[in-house]
């Protein structure tokens, strides 16, 4: 027979990349003028965040929208045109930049909210893989001696990884002049292995 059990390792890795989602939006008469101003402040933006150094590969169109709003349907009062992209941000100390880049491209600017990732997350996975191996292998051992069995060996690995939000720890970006707004946190990277054993 065999017993399995799993075991969890958990590490706080500190986030090193921001995913900005953020877009421009007009409302106009018509929709071709709402389509016309929005292609526009789109353009402005991608240009607004060349100019700091934000590469044409790190930025996404993630929406782009055109409809009427209603006053009273079927009364159209406006044609609301929208277009959104998600930024890569891969320097830290330079993403309150970017964000008041993008709020100061005119009335048009959305600031849809901000995710933060380990884009390396291989060194902090291994270690929190070693805490779970261990803690499966102690939990095996203490099995084996409650029941009064001799444990063998190792005969199945699976594994499950979690990445968990920012903890709620401050990090210091390196700014000039006072402190930056954008806060990384530590993210809690987790990893679930299952593994199974020969049991007596």
């Amino acid at each position: 027979m065999d017993i399995t059990v799993i075991g969890e390792g958990s590490v706080l890795a500190a986030p090193d990349t921001l995913r900005l989602n953020a877009g421009v939006e007009v409302r106009r008469a018509s929709a071709a003028e709402a389509f016309t101003a929005v292609r526009a402040a789109a353009s402005r933006l991608a240009e607004a965040l060349r100019q700091v150094g934000i590469a044409a590969q790190d930025v996404r169109t993630v929406e782009l929208s055109l409809g009427p709003e209603y006053e009273v349907y079927p009364k159209v009062a406006a044609y609301r045109a929208a277009q959104g992209v998600e930024v890569v941000v891969r320097e830290l100390s330079g993403a309150d930049h970017v964000i008041d880049t993008v709020a100061g491209i005119g009335e048009e600017a959305r600031l849809n909210g901000v995710a933060f990732e380990v884009s390396d997350p291989s060194g902090a996975l291994k270690e929190a893989r070693t805490k779970a191996f261990r803690d499966a292998a102690a939990k095996a051992a203490q099995f084996a001696e409650l029941s009064g069995r001799p444990l063998g060996r190792v005969v199945s690995v699976s594994e499950e990884v979690r990445q968990g939000g920012p903890q709620p720890m401050r990090a210091t970006f390196a700014a000039a002049e006072a402190d930056a707004s954008i806060s990384p946190g530590r993210q809690s990277l987790t990893v679930l292995v299952r593994v199974g054993y020969d049991f007596g």
